[in-house]
């Protein structure tokens, strides 16, 4: 008779899976702006901030480590860049703005916990699974969840800039098995993202979980994941543990 599988360890995506901003990121900048006498419209930064981000990533990923960066540099070289693709070229007038944001988006008031997140970390707990956080976040991580209630829930937050790797590079997976000193095919990652999160875990032998939220998913990931490792809302994790724990073997 076939061995049901019986997961030990859940590893945890956190912006987007469990935790969001309460405001858009070019809100943010842009109230931040007119605090200090700037009007920067906050569509204008949004859209800036993306492409700041995804170039600062690709010239320092993990925030720098290897080219002796903090994470703190490496943010308020982000905020600058994303000012000066808004239009504003003062660095000295900015200066202020980014020491701000960045001490702005390390305080646990900046986000807010996703409905069914408490629950579901509690309900998990519950059931005797160990959990765990693998983020591609900086060394902030930590107090946030504290200040929001939920590092508790963790026995470890191993974010990229600790680990040296983002997801979904697999050495960051592979150290959060190394660190819980399991198998990965009694573990199961659940996130947001269909690359960094899903794909990311399964390469190295993991379950895993796509959080779909609110939005109509791309059919091409939706043809791509199977029906019953896709969730809704977080409340729908436990039922799909349920199946997963129920199937075969190597499914």
């Amino acid at each position: 008779m076939a061995r049901r599988l019986q997961l030990q360890l859940l590893t945890w995506d956190v912006k987007d899976t469990l935790l969001r901003l309460r405001h858009p990121v070019g809100e943010e900048y842009a109230a931040k702006a007119r605090a200090h006498g700037l009007e920067v419209e906050a569509a204008a930064l949004g859209q800036a901030f993306g492409r700041a981000y995804r170039a600062q990533s690709h010239s320092f990923p993990s925030y720098g480590l290897s080219r002796g960066l903090t994470s703190r540099q490496w943010w308020l070289d982000v905020v600058l860049q994303t000012f000066h693709q808004a239009g504003i070229r003062d660095a000295q007038a900015v200066a202020p703005i980014a020491d701000q944001l960045y001490e702005d988006f390390s305080s646990s008031r900046t986000w807010q916990v996703l409905e069914g997140a408490e629950a579901t970390l509690r309900g998990c707990r519950k059931r005797g699974l160990r959990l765990a956080v693998v983020s591609n976040f900086d060394r902030r991580l930590e107090d946030i969840l504290a200040g929001l209630g939920l590092q508790e829930h963790f026995e470890f937050v191993l974010t990229s800039e600790a680990a040296g790797w983002p997801k979904p590079d697999p050495r960051i997976f592979h150290e959060a098995l190394r660190l819980a000193q399991v198998e990965p095919a009694v573990a199961a990652h659940i996130g947001d993202s269909y690359q960094c999160d899903y794909k990311g875990a399964r390469a190295v032998g993991m379950h895993s979980f796509l959080v779909a939220g609110p939005e109509p998913l791309d059919p091409a990931v939706k043809d791509s994941v199977p029906q019953e490792h896709i969730l809704p809302s977080l409340s729908h994790l436990l039922p799909a543990l349920d199946r997963l724990e129920g199937s075969p073997p190597g499914l």
